[in-house]
């Protein structure tokens, strides 16, 4: 199953993991057949292209990559950047609504 639900675009998420660790940053888009998401300001690098008949000075060009889902957290409090996991359950109208489990069970807005 993929964590599509669970992260959405416009979020703002921390990283957990890796050389950024503590970072924040805001949800660009979540590409769930791959588990990935692009987050504002994370994972931009510089690539050197080489000579080629489409581009034929070569150069270089800025590139934004993508962040595995499972190393990033769900920011509950922007002024403390508390994080929490988060879970899915159906509320007393039938549909489906993200929780901060972190937070009690208490529903994200």
């Amino acid at each position: 199953m993929f964590a599509t639900k669970k992260i959405i675009k416009g979020d703002l998420v921390k990283l957990i993991s890796g050389a950024k660790k503590g970072v924040t940053g805001k949800v660009l888009q979540v590409m769930a057949k791959k588990n990935t998401v692009l987050i504002e300001g994370i994972g931009n690098i510089h690539r050197n292209v080489k000579a080629s008949a489409k581009n034929p000075r070569g150069g270089h060009k800025d590139i934004h990559v993508a962040v595995p889902i499972s190393k990033i957290a769900l920011v509950i409090d922007e002024k403390s950047t508390k994080t929490s996991r988060v879970g899915l359950i159906k509320n007393a109208d039938g549909k489906t609504v993200r929780v901060a489990r972190q937070n009690k069970d208490k529903e994200i807005k």
